[in-house]
């Protein structure tokens, strides 16, 4: 039991170590605080449901430090990674849903299969070539999203500050050679709970 604390301890500190440092923005959302439209008090709330979940998924199983990203958006959850079978995938999606605070929680975990050299380098050029694309469309505020793809089908989690915002977003996605499926999880600003004045 003093292990699992300790562990635990380190964890956080580890992931508050990197506070403001990364490109991610101060609270790891992918988002950073002056262009963020949630108010300050909600990045700070999800911010400590993500890095909360995230402790608790490493204190599950190590391995899930590095297989399972989770996301946090308006006290919604976003989980993405792969994982070696169902019941794994189960269990993270009820350890979500025991968070504090998770009004929902989106499961777009994959179960793994054999290492494909091939696939995984069109998964990151799909990736790179739809980040410079909202990055050059100056109607769509890049800062605000973040992608991962996954077998050609393109996740993309953020907050569009207007409807038309977020139609644009899928349709650059949608655009890209090789993409199967754009499964676009983007809040818009009116949606949120609580805004920024």
């Amino acid at each position: 039991m003093k292990f699992k604390i300790l562990i635990f301890i380190l964890i956080t500190l580890f992931l508050s170590g990197c506070v403001g440092v990364s490109s991610k923005g101060i609270f790891g959302t992918g988002v950073t605080v002056a262009l963020d439209p949630r108010s300050l008090g909600t990045q700070i709330d999800d911010s400590i449901m993500q890095k909360n979940l995230s402790a608790r998924l490493v204190l599950m199983d190590k391995k899930y430090f590095l297989s399972i990203k989770s996301k946090v958006l308006d006290g919604r959850i976003f989980l993405t990674g792969k994982v070696d079978n169902p019941e794994e995938k189960l269990k993270i999606t009820k350890l979500a849903w025991e968070t504090e605070g998770a009004r929902s929680v989106r499961n777009d975990i994959k179960i793994k299969e054999k290492f494909n050299f091939q696939q995984s380098a069109k998964d990151i050029l799909i990736t790179s070539q739809l980040r410079t694309a909202i990055i050059l469309n100056k109607e769509i505020k890049a800062t605000n999203y973040q992608i991962d793809t996954y077998k050609k089908k393109v996740y993309v989690y953020g907050i569009a500050l207007t409807l038309e915002e977020k139609k644009l977003v899928i349709k650059e996605a949608k655009e890209i050679l090789d993409v199967e499926d754009v499964i676009a999880s983007i809040l818009i600003v009116d949606d949120l709970r609580i805004q920024k004045n």
